[in-house]
């Protein structure tokens, strides 16, 4: 059989176009992450598809799939605002994507004191919600916690988890550098992230990806895998596609 050369030639063409459409859209307008830990919880659970917004702070290097030095500094740069859930590249090898609360800005000063969070020598007000939730750490089983609802200087409000001993109490006060971000997990008694400047610390404003917009997509992979198609009714959480984070 003779096989025509320009079917061929034309379908390369179409994948080599859909392709580029897709970089072009990855890169510079949004890009879909997964959740693979409980650092976020209880806003963010392990197994949540979430869609970030690549524009929302303008572009760097790693606004691209794999970080290419097209250009050294962020083009377009818009400032993230204190509160704002964001994707980011760790400092410790310009390579892991993050996902974490933005709380210290360029400038703040942050500490920890009998497990309370102070920003600029002001306490955050937190109101207790409940002390009754469960959220995960790592491959421990779910943890009893006590919930609270956190307050930021701009209005902010988001819920965040303690354990019930409070783990993390105290720490040093930290300084944010110029043109660097401090970042907490929601869940703050089971997250890797500012606190801890050896592997996390503090984040380079090119190191931001994006915004986490809204989740589209969850499951529970630890009920059964999403193709076992007789337990989609547990291990697919309905309750949350298209769900707006905050």
């Amino acid at each position: 059989m003779k096989i025509d050369k320009n079917f061929i030639t034309d379908n390369l063409k179409t994948l080599l176009y859909a392709l580029i459409i897709a970089i072009i859209i990855r890169s510079l307008l949004i890009q879909p992450f997964y959740i693979p830990s409980s650092s976020m919880e209880p806003n963010l659970l392990i197994g949540d598809r979430l869609f970030v917004t690549k524009y929302s702070y303008g572009y760097s290097k790693h606004s691209f799939p794999f970080s290419p030095p097209i250009f050294k500094n962020r083009i377009l740069s818009k400032k993230p605002k204190r509160g704002d859930v964001i994707v980011f590249k760790t400092p410790a090898d310009n390579r892991t994507d993050y996902v974490k609360r933005l709380i210290g800005l360029p400038g703040d000063k942050l500490r920890f004191f009998n497990s309370d969070l102070y920003l600029n020598g002001i306490q955050i007000p937190k109101t207790k919600i409940s002390e009754d939730d469960f959220v995960y750490c790592g491959s421990v089983n779910s943890i009893k916690i006590n919930s609270f609802s956190e307050k930021l200087p701009n209005g902010k409000n988001y819920k965040a988890a303690y354990f019930k001993e409070y783990s993390y109490q105290n720490s040093d006060e930290f300084v944010v550098p110029f043109k660097h971000y401090f970042f907490l997990g929601d869940n703050r008694d089971c997250s890797k992230d500012s606190r801890y400047l050896s592997s996390v610390g503090y984040v380079h404003e090119n190191n931001l990806v994006g915004k986490a917009q809204f989740i589209f997509f969850s499951s529970d992979y630890r009920i059964g895998s999403i193709f076992n198609f007789l337990k989609w009714h547990k291990t697919i959480r309905l309750n949350r596609f298209f769900k707006k984070i905050n």
